[in-house]
Formats: C-alpha cells, structure tokens, sequence
C-alpha cells in the first residue's frame, strides 16, 4: 500500500517526492526504478528521516504495519506535517484518539487510506440510505471472506534477519522477539496480534465507511463477539461480533445493531432470504430497512429487495473523486478531506472495539466512548492502550 499510494500522490501535478524511510532496503527496486537519478533521499529509519527533513516537507504518507502508524504520525504531525495515514488508522484505540486531537490542536489536514470512500459506488449508497429509499434502517449486516487469523502457534524457531532487513526498527514499539520467515514480514503481520488488526482491521474500516458515513452513527453502546478467541499470537477468524449503536436519524428506534462476519461466517439465513436467492457478495453489506433491503457489495454499486418492489426504481450513479488528490488539494488550500482524522478516528476505534472483544467471547462490553474504556469489563480496558517499549516511547502519546 505504501507503493500504490505513493505512486496515486505523485499524480499531483504540485507535488513533489522529497524523501523515503524505508525498513527493508531489498524492497525499493520500484523506487529506484522509477528515480534512477538519486534524487530522492532515502532512509532506513523514519526518525532520521523526520529529524534531517521535516524543515524541507509539507506532509507525510504512511504505509507501514498497524503497529507503526500512531509513532510515526504522531511523531510527523508534532512537526506540523499533514499526515495521510493507511486503514486502520492505528493499532489501539488509545492512539487513534490521541491522533485525532493532534490533528486538530496543530490544525493539520489529515486523510485515512479508505479511497473507496470517496468512490462513486460507496457516495451513491450513502446518498441513497440518507435519501430513504427503503425507509428507516432497522439493522445492518457486514462482512468480509478475507482470513487474516491463525489458529496455530508460531514456529519456535529463529531464523537469520535478511540483510536488507533493519529488524529493531522493524518492530519499533512492539517487544523484542526473534525473526521468522514468513511469519511477520513482509505481509503474515497482519494476523499477528501485536502487529496488525485481523481481517475486521483490514476490511472492517473499508465495509464499515458507509455504514457509519450513511447512518452518521457515533460510538458504540456495546459490543459482544460471538466468534472464536485469538490465541496467544494471532488472531481468529471466522468473527461474529455485534454492535449497539445509538439510534439516529436514519434507523428505526431508539437503537440500532450493527453485526460484522469475517472467514467463513455469515449472516443468517433468515437475512439470505431477504436477497430472495440472489448470492451474498464475497464482501459487503445488507442495509435492512422498514421498507425493503439494500446490499451494497465491495466494491459494487446498490442493489435493492424486494425485487417486486423495486423493479422500476432507478437511481442516479453518482461520481467519484479522487481519494489522494483531495488530501493534496485540502493542504493547498482547497475544501478540506471527507476522511480526515475527526470522521476516520471514530470510525476506526468502532472498528477496532470489535477485534477487542474477541478477546472475550459471548460478554457484552459496554463502552464509554468519553471516557475511553468499558464500564463492566475493567480487564478489557488493558488493550485500550498499550504502553510502547523502552527506547521507543513518543512524547505525544503521554497526555
């Protein structure tokens, strides 16, 4: 991601690429291929890179593993860099808001790495639901195919660090460990607990966006998994986890449930019927509504039930923008990003309470969003925030 979004910025006609950190040095051939000149600055740590540069750049773009997103953004946006920054946001809650309060005390432009939310496909849905063309919605289902979990413990073995590799800055905050092939860089990392999000990590701030976006739902009330628990490594997959949010002016009542499935769960049978056998996506939603159905794929455009009612209704497509182009355009002045960090943080500590109740099945945790941690589960508020190792800690993330 840190490549194509890279390349999807220097589309720009007014931007430049002054400088790169990159950990693994063995993975910039498409660099410098495309740079053959030498003319852009490389480093192997990000903190060099922000301590001999920040004076000569404007922003940052970050495409790191979860674990790295807070340190290095936090870290930028303390030196007023505007900052877009990969889903999820962050690993934990707790620097997801610190990040947002950054953003806003330094008054930054800030943009989260969920371009499809502002394709022409996610707008229109939301258009759509707000417009209420299947009424108020009284329930929503989510899902991904994706399996970004492991069920087995990681192999007890130390292999040679690659010599490109700078393994320390690599793991950055997380403890020490030994290196293994294939078991965390360059992509196993996002099963890992310390070092992605799982497959509701990864997708979950993506099929979320215009739930969230359409429903202009705020923090959660509760959220209780019904799936699997991670093991003492990774992540599970095949999560059921279910969300009570307060009611708005779009949902029927004075709540309104929200239900992800990742792997191979899936939503009930009695809501399959509803698409009167028409297949599930492999990725997507099912908006429920007091008067038919909507079923939003990713990345497709709506489609509505029942098919009898909604036989002649035609809807306007709207157009996409360009996800990259607004954060560049917002720095230089123009109208400010739709995912910036005050829309993507909450968004994203939505998305990562989920992950964190998996790690306490069939129990309903109730949250307190203002004061950032549960009410009836004080275990559970130890993944809130977890503190960085010694050597590592950022200034920032101390309020």
């Amino acid at each position: 991601m840190a490549w194509s979004d890279l390349n999807a910025h220097l589309a720009h006609p007014n931007i430049e690429l002054v400088t790169v950190a990159e950990v693994d040095l063995d993975r910039l051939s498409k660099l410098t291929q495309r740079f053959p000149d030498n003319s852009i600055r490389i480093y192997q740590d990000w903190r060099q890179l922000l301590d001999n540069e920040a004076r000569n750049i404007d922003a940052v773009t970050i495409g790191t593993p979860d674990h790295m997103h807070a340190p290095i953004a936090l870290s930028a946006m303390e030196q007023g860099l505007h900052a877009y920054v990969q889903k999820p946001l962050a690993h934990d809650v707790f620097e997801v808001r610190r990040m947002a309060a950054m953003a806003r005390e330094k008054k930054l432009h800030t943009q989260m790495g969920i371009q499809i939310h502002s394709s022409g496909q996610y707008r229109t849905a939301v258009e759509l639901i707000r417009s209420g063309v299947i009424g108020k919605v009284r329930e929503v289902h989510t899902w991904s195919n994706k399996k970004w979990g492991d069920s087995a413990p990681l192999p007890a073995q130390a292999d040679p660090v690659p010599s490109g590799l700078d393994w320390d800055t690599w793991l950055g905050v997380v403890g020490q460990r030994e290196f293994v092939k294939g078991a965390y860089h360059p992509g196993a990392w996002r099963k890992r607990l310390d070092f992605g999000t799982g497959t509701f990590g990864d997708m979950g701030c993506h099929i979320y966006d215009p739930v969230v976006d359409a429903l202009q739902l705020g923090s959660p009330l509760s959220v209780r998994s019904e799936g699997p628990a991670p093991n003492e490594w990774s992540w599970a997959t095949n999560a059921i986890i279910h969300y009570v949010f307060p009611g708005t002016t779009f949902t029927e009542g004075a709540t309104v449930a929200v239900t992800w499935y990742d792997g191979d769960a899936r939503p009930t049978e009695e809501v399959k019927a509803l698409l009167e056998g028409q297949p599930l996506p492999e990725q997507g939603s099912v908006f429920i509504g007091t008067k038919g159905q909507m079923v939003l794929p990713h990345i497709d455009w709506p489609k509505f039930f029942p098919t009898a009612d909604f036989k002649d209704f035609q809807y306007t497509r709207m157009d996409g923008g360009n996800h990259y182009f607004q954060f560049v355009d917002a720095i230089l002045g123009g109208t400010p990003t739709t995912a910036g960090f005050d829309y993507s943080g909450p968004l994203t500590e939505t998305v990562l309470l989920g992950g964190l109740a998996t790690f306490h099945p069939k129990t309903t945790l109730l949250w307190d969003a203002a004061k950032l941690q549960f009410s009836n589960q004080p275990e559970a508020n130890a993944r809130v925030r977890r503190r960085y190792r010694k050597g590592w800690e950022i200034a920032a993330m101390e309020v």
